[in-house]
C-alpha cells in the first residue's frame, strides 16, 4: 500500500503517476511537502474503501478454496450463482461459468493439450477432466446388425456344406430322376438343375438334410446317368431358397411345373410376341407365357409353359441361342405360372 503511495498521487478520482526514483532526489519546501502529505492522505483514504474480498482481487487458483463474498451492490442470486462456481470459475458440472476469468486455461478444462486435432478446441461443448468423449450414437444397432450378420453367415456355412455340384449332366435327365439316385445316401431338401451356355449339357445342386449326406453322395462321383458320367464334387455355393408361397401347392401345380421352364439372360428390346414365337418355332405350343423385368436390371426373365411336358424338354435343349442380342438360358421351372387374378373394384 505504502509503495503505490509513493508512486501515485490522486486528483479526484485520477491517478497521475509520479517516477519513484526522483522523489527522494527532491528538495521540498514547505508548501509542497504539505501538498504531498494530503495526496498521499486522500489516496490511502480512497484505497481503503475497496473491498478486498471482491471477485477481481481472488485469483482463479484459490476460487475453491475462499468462497466468494457479496461485494457492494451484488443482489443475493448473484452471490448464490457465485457460490455454486469451482475451481477456475467452473460450475459443478464441468462446466465454465458466466463470470469465469479469461485466463483459465482451455487445456486444463477439456484434460487435453489445444492443438494437435483437437476438435473440442473452440466449443463449449466437450468433456471435463474426468470424463471420456461422449459417442455420438450408441452401438447397438450396430452391435445387433453384426450379430444377425454372423448369423446369416453360419447358416449359409452350414447349407453350403450340405449342398453337393454335380455336372455333365444329360438333357434327357429330370430332376426328379437325379434327386431320386441322390436319395439314396440321404434326404434330398431341393435339387436344381441349370443350364450352362457353353456347353451342350447341364450341371445342378443337390442340397441335403446334413453334411453326412453331402459327404455320403460326393460316392456318386462317375456314376452313368443317362449317356454321360457324372461328376460330384462338394459346392462351393448354397442353393438360394424359394418363397414357399410360390411353389406348387397341389398336384396339377406340380404337372404344371414339369411343363414349365425359366428363362433368362433376355434382351430387353425383346416382346412377349417374340419370345413367344420363337418357343413355338422350337419346342411346341405355348399355353401360358410370363415376361418379368424392371428398369434396375440390364435383362429380363420369363416363365414359359408349354401344353405338352416334352415341349418343356426341348426347350431346354435351346440354352444359349441368340435371341435379339444376347444368348437366353434354361432351366427346369420350380414354380407354376399361375393365372393372374383380377382385382374387384371396391
Amino acid at each position: 500500500m505504502a509503495a503505490v503511495a509513493e508512486n501515485a498521487t490522486g486528483v479526484g478520482d485520477q491517478f497521475v503517476r509520479r517516477p519513484s526514483s526522483s522523489l527522494p532526489q527532491q528538495k521540498r519546501g514547505g508548501s509542497s511537502e504539505a501538498e504531498y502529505q494530503r495526496d498521499v492522505r486522500e489516496l490511502v483514504e480512497l484505497l481503503s474503501k475497496l473491498n478486498p474480498s471482491a471477485k477481481e482481487f481472488i485469483p482463479s487458483s484459490n476460487a475453491s478454496a475462499n468462497t466468494p463474498l457479496l461485494a457492494a451492490g451484488q443482489d443475493a442470486d448473484a452471490a448464490a450463482a457465485a457460490a455454486q462456481t469451482t475451481a477456475g470459475g467452473r460450475m459443478p458440472n464441468g462446466r465454465l461459468s458466466a463470470d469465469a476469468p479469461v485466463f483459465v486455461a482451455s487445456s486444463d478444462y477439456y484434460g487435453r493439450p489445444i492443438g494437435g486435432g483437437n476438435r473440442y478446441a473452440a466449443s463449449g461443448d466437450g468433456p471435463s477432466n474426468n470424463q471420456q468423449p461422449r459417442r455420438r450414437k450408441n452401438n447397438y444397432n450396430k452391435g445387433h446388425r453384426r450379430f444377425n450378420d454372423r448369423v446369416q453367415k453360419a447358416q449359409k456355412e452350414d447349407r453350403i456344406r450340405r449342398t453337393v455340384y454335380v455336372s455333365y449332366i444329360d438333357h434327357n435327365v429330370t430332376e426328379e430322376q437325379l434327386a431320386a439316385l441322390f436319395g439314396s445316401y440321404g434326404k434330398v431338401l431341393d435339387c436344381r438343375i441349370c443350364c450352362d451356355a457353353n456347353s451342350v449339357l447341364r450341371f445342378a445342386f443337390i442340397e441335403f438334410v446334413n453334411e453326412h449326406g453331402a459327404r455320403a453322395a460326393l460316392n456318386l462321383d462317375g456314376t452313368v446317368l443317362g449317356y454321360y458320367p457324372l461328376r460330384v464334387l462338394p459346392s462351393k455355393t448354397a442353393i438360394l431358397p424359394v418363397n414357399p408361397t410360390l411353389l406348387p401347392q397341389s398336384e396339377d401345380e406340380r404337372e404344371m411345373c414339369s411343363r414349365t421352364v425359366y428363362c433368362t439372360n433376355i434382351d430387353k428390346k425383346v416382346t412377349q410376341t417374340d419370345l413367344k414365337e420363337f418357343f413355338q418355332s422350337c419346342c411346341g405350343e405355348v399355353s401360358r407365357l410370363r415376361l418379368l423385368g424392371d428398369n434396375v436390371h440390364s435383362t429380363r426373365i420369363a416363365f414359359v409353359e408349354f401344353v405338352q411336358a416334352e415341349s418343356a424338354l426341348r426347350a431346354l435343349n435351346c440354352s444359349g441361342m441368340v435371341l435379339g442380342s444376347l444368348p437366353i438360358r434354361l432351366s427346369p421351372s420350380k414354380t407354376p405360372v399361375r393365372p393372374r387374378v383380377a382385382r374387384t373394384m371396391q
